[in-house]
């Protein structure tokens, strides 16, 4: 016997049991022993970091890593998965800050870093618990148990002998130069940790102008869309092949009357200045160069002089364009990378009136201490009494905040490390073309233009928790040295401890002996971007180079990855670059890019707008197989997706419900009739299959090779909507139309062939769908096979995955079916629209177009809707009719002053006999009060008409017609059908077994007779094993409640009990 398999869609109960199960026998770890001679399948996991709770979107990211690689494990692969946790960087250190209330790096070093980089490590596990719980929950199988961390020293360690390899090959320098910076934070910022912080805001901007100190009321027209960067002005920079103009003006910037006049792009003049002004002289941009200025504020003129360098004056660089503005650019090398590079080239005088936490300094005296964009008000309001200020207005543009603390970043010229990732842009983009992304725009899309437009990757961070920087700086030659292993640190420290620790300030105590001058060394005070740590998982995760190079070098580079959109410029840069510049190989082969999670309303969630799904939730009340489905089913990965309950619970309905019922029902019968598959394991199946059962069958094999063939390719979705498709063939068509083979008394051949097939499809299901619902695929593997069949391994997780037997395949069959199941879907519309229920016999339908189906076939459509026979038409000429009325053009001429009389005899004509006439010869005669005429198809109008007693559908060549007329004995037919419903549902309704005989109890009325007639069959039908007639409900067994239907217009009242 079958475990009783409960039919109610509650899942969480099964799962949690089935969770129990796994990790009772250790079924992860046994499905990773039993392939270790196998080969690797290598998959990388993206760690996140546990100082944050988990959300739906993580639910997904798991749902996705853990599909494929059980896919793989069963395709005969050894898959380890080792889990990893990201523990280093700013989440880290700002959720240490606020719960310390701290707030800057100075509150940090008043509270002392040691203690601070303790909190730090703290803090990181936080909430490993949540994110432990939430994995084992929704089925992500990764070992857990020994994850790499990025804090400890065997992965640190790993880090600095990667950052030795880049140094040594000269690709790490120090540079003074502009990056973007996070005032709050104080430090610098990578090129793709800024891609992901971007956000369209309203800014102010202003139109300002600059004196010229030749001519008297003569300026220089300048736009910007930051205004604190001006205290800091050191030259103006022009096209040099770009035409400028001289305009003049009727009004100065006051509004009174004036004739200011303006150096201005000659295409951007009217746009400033309207229709009115006038060009005075023209100019390219190179004659305007070396005029000079003066500065807008007087802030700078100290700074200026004492650096004894030349300043405000007219520059040219081809960077400067005509989109918008004025074609004049400020430059304040201190603020901008352009502006930087021209200062250099320039020799401008470097100015920066701005501090490190993003205040303006002591030299702007006016708005010192003010944050810059506090600033802007102040700086705008002196220029505009200054008559400075030609116009302001508000801009929506986008603007880069920091991915962590959401300030607004500056652009900030800083001495900062940075790796010379320009020089690898080639080997980027060539590593890049071995990639298969998933979409597969993504890869010359936003990544290859990510990678096209690379720029040098600045590593070093100005903050305190996180992998130092190894590089060493001599006191007294200033000679610098990188360290790449704890051994080379120890052979040249004095003062290094045995057990030292990795991390701040420990680290900075530690000095060493300079190779050149035996001067002693200090450690330079950075750590490296946090995003170097996770791209550096695949060989720091094993410590390699120092230990497990074999392991190392059979997993490089991953099969496969899968992380959000937003890692394109994350983890997936960092792992790609990192990779290029140790070994120019790609770090992964197949990635798949997953897309958001959104409310049900497509929205973004957030707690502001009190939109968040809890994971959490939704997982206990739907489970996680459900949760998972619809990451799958719903759209393909990197399309984002719809999350909430409603949704789950629909998907789960869909599929899951529907292959349960299924599943269910097998059990129900099997155990009814004591069916064991072991029991028939020589029964010889294949001579007694029916036409449904090779159709299953072949169905069945076709969806292993797509499923198969589709995860082989990463295609997910597709292998999810081919597992749904083929379920609801099964429930819908397969068991629907072999339901009475199971309800029949006894085991026969018949019945032993319909149970052995659908043991086996479900069986074969379950193995299946393993890699995207484990819990339910479990729960199915272990009732079916598990103590049933002989050298049954004890989980579905630990059995191959199908494979196809192409024998088995009839793609005729196949496509004979779908004729059939397109046939039956037209019938029932047919049914639909003529208002004639299921269980309404009807004599006949017409089949017009396609091939003709067997007889076997036949008679499926025939059962399916209740139809007496099938008849195959050449043409529609039955199913339909045709009405003619005189073509005027011609026979107004022909028949003169008949014609009246010859419309009642056209309209009149019999419509099927007359088109046989006119299809046949071409014509007919038509005789008008004696007259005689030969009328033609010319002469007609003709109008096809639905044939009466037909109700017709059609869908591509195939059209159907069913015969609507019903006779005496198809109503009665009809009625006794009815009851039989009515009869089955009062049997359900009460609770009784499916094997329950009833007795039967019928209020005599004027149906009596029909009961009569048929009382055989209903018996039958509904397992009764007596009649019994009453004419009031007080003849009835007592505590027997009779129950009143409407039977196709008649009222009866039946009773039923089990005796």
């Amino acid at each position: 016997m079958y475990e009783k398999v409960d039919s109610s869609l509650d899942f969480v109960p099964r799962e949690l049991e089935v969770l129990s199960f796994w990790k009772d026998n250790n079924i992860f770890e046994k499905s990773v022993e039993i392939r270790e001679n196998a080969p690797i399948f290598s998959f990388f996991d993206g760690p996140p970091t546990a100082n944050g709770m988990p959300h739906a979107g993580h639910v997904l990211t798991r749902a996705i890593k853990d599909l494929i690689p059980r896919y793989r494990t069963m395709k005969g692969y050894h898959v380890p998965r080792k889990a990893g946790w990201d523990t280093h960087g700013l989440p880290v250190e700002l959720e240490v800050e606020k719960r310390l209330g701290l707030d800057g790096k100075e509150q940090i070093e008043e509270f002392g870093i040691e203690e601070f980089i303790h909190e730090c490590k703290e803090s990181v596990w936080k909430y490993k618990t949540e994110w432990e719980e939430m994995s084992e929950r929704v089925g992500f199988w990764a070992d857990m148990e020994n994850p790499y961390i990025t804090y400890e020293n065997d992965y640190i360690e790993s880090v600095w002998w990667s950052l030795r390899q880049i140094w040594d090959r000269g690709l790490i320098y120090q540079g003074h130069k502009v990056v973007p910076y996070c005032p709050r934070c104080g430090t610098s910022l990578s090129s793709h940790e800024v891609a992901q912080g971007y956000r369209d805001i309203t800014e102010r901007t202003v139109y300002v102008r600059f004196r010229d100190t030749e001519e008297p009321n003569t300026y220089f027209a300048v736009w910007t869309t930051t205004p604190w960067t001006l205290p800091s002005n050191v030259a103006l920079c022009v096209n040099a092949d770009e035409r400028y103009v001289l305009c003049e003006v009727d009004y100065d910037v006051d509004g009174s009357p004036g004739s200011p006049r303006y150096f201005i792009a000659e295409a951007l003049y009217k746009q400033v200045f309207g229709e009115d002004a006038r060009v005075v002289e023209r100019y390219l941009g190179r004659e305007l160069v070396g005029r000079s200025y003066e500065p807008l504020y007087p802030y700078a003129v100290e700074t200026v002089e004492q650096s004894g360098k030349r300043a405000f004056f007219v520059v040219a660089d081809p960077y400067v364009t005509l989109t918008d503005g004025t074609g004049i650019v400020h430059i304040a090398p201190a603020f901008g990378e352009d502006d930087a590079r021209i200062g250099r080239r320039e020799d401008l005088p470097h100015v920066q009136l701005v501090a490190e936490d993003g205040t303006m300094t002591k030299e702007a005296t006016d708005v010192a201490g003010l944050f810059v964009k506090d600033a802007d008000d102040k700086l705008v309001e002196i220029l505009k009494r200054e008559g400075l200020l030609i116009a302001e207005a508000e801009m929506e543009h986008t603007y880069p905040f920091c991915w962590r603390c959401k300030t607004a970043l500056i652009y900030y010229a800083r001495h900062a490390w940075f790796i010379e990732m320009t020089k690898m842009r080639d080997n980027l983009l060539a590593n890049n073309d071995q990639i298969n992304w998933l979409p597969a725009h993504i890869g010359p899309g936003r990544f290859g233009n990510y990678l096209e437009n690379v720029v040098d990757w600045c590593l070093s961070r100005e903050r305190y928790w996180g992998t130092p920087l190894p590089v060493w700086e001599c006191g007294s030659c200033h000679h610098l040295h990188m360290v790449g292993s704890i051994d080379e640190l120890k052979s040249m420290s004095p003062d290094c401890p045995e057990e030292i620790e990795l991390h701040k300030p420990m680290i900075d105590r530690v000095h060493i002996r300079c190779p050149e001058c035996d001067g002693m060394m200090t450690r330079v005070p950075e750590v490296i971007d946090c995003w170097y740590d996770s791209g550096a998982m695949p060989f720091a995760q094993y410590h390699y180079p120092f230990e497990n190079q074999e392991i190392f070098e059979e997993r490089m580079p991953a099969d496969f990855i899968s992380e959000a959109i937003d890692q394109t410029r994350g983890w997936f840069y960092s792992l790609h670059a990192i990779a290029t510049c140790l070994f120019d190989t790609p770090a992964y082969d197949n990635c798949i890019v997953m897309g958001h999670v959104l409310d049900k309303d497509g929205i973004k969630m957030s707690k502001h707008l009190g939109n968040v799904v809890d994971p959490n939730e939704v997982l206990a009340r739907e489970g996680a197989d459900a949760v998972r489905w619809m990451f799958y089913a719903d759209s393909h990965p990197w399309v984002s997706v719809r999350f909430s309950t409603a949704a789950v619970n629909e998907m789960k309905r869909r599929f899951m419900g529907t292959f349960w019922n299924t599943y269910a029902f097998f059990v129900l019968y099997a155990n009814i009739d004591g069916f064991e598959r072991q029991t028939y394991s020589d029964f010889p199946v294949d001579d007694h299959k029916a036409v449904i059962d090779r159709w299953i069958e072949s169905r069945l094999h076709s969806l292993i090779r797509e499923v198969d063939t589709k995860l082989e390719m990463y295609d997910i979705t597709t292998a999810a909507r081919a597992l749904e498709a083929f379920t609801d063939d099964l429930s819908n068509w397969y068991v629907r139309r072999s339901r009475e083979r199971f309800w029949g008394a006894g085991l026969d051949a018949d019945k032993i062939t319909a149970y052995i097939v659908l043991h086996d499809v479900l069986v074969t299901m379950a193995h299946l769908i393993a890699p995207f619902t484990p819990f339910m695929a479990e729960m199915v593997y272990r009732n079916l096979v598990v103590g049933h069949l002989d050298g049954a391994r004890e989980s579905v997780h630990l059995c191959d995955f199908p494979s196809v037997d192409e024998t088995k395949i009839n793609r005729k069959l196949e496509n004979d079916m779908e004729r059939v199941l397109e046939i039956v879907s037209l019938g029932r519309a047919a049914r639909n629209v003529s208002q004639l229920k299921i269980r309404q016999p009807l004599e006949e339908m017409i089949v017009v177009g396609g091939e003709p189906l067997s007889n076997e076939l036949t008679a499926l459509v025939l059962d399916e809707l209740n139809i007496k026979k099938m008849v195959r038409e050449e043409n529609n000429r039955r199913l339909v009719d045709y009405s003619f009325k005189p073509q005027l053009r011609t026979l107004g001429r022909l028949m003169g002053a008949n014609l009246p009389k010859g419309r009642v005899l056209i309209e009149a004509l019999p419509g099927r006999e007359t088109m046989d006439l006119l299809e046949r010869d071409g014509k007919f005669e038509l005789e008008v009060d004696g007259t005689v005429y030969d009328l033609t198809l010319e002469d007609l109008l003709i109008e096809e008409v639905p044939a009466t007693g037909f109700a017709v559908e059609s869908a591509g060549s195939v059209t159907i017609a069913l015969n609507t007329v019903l006779s005496e004995q198809l109503i009665e037919e009809g009625l006794v059908r009815e009851m039989v419903s009515k009869i089955q549902t009062m049997r359900r309704s009460s609770d009784f077994l499916v094997t329950d005989r009833i007795d039967l109890y019928v209020k005599r009325d004027d149906l009596a007779d029909v009961i009569d007639r048929h009382i055989d069959s209903i018996m039958d039908e509904v397992l009764a094993q007596q009649v019994i007639f009453f004419d009031a409900a007080a003849e009835l067994p007592e505590g027997l409640d009779p129950q009143s239907w409407d039977i196709n217009g008649h009222d009866m009242t039946f009773a039923v009990r089990v005796p």
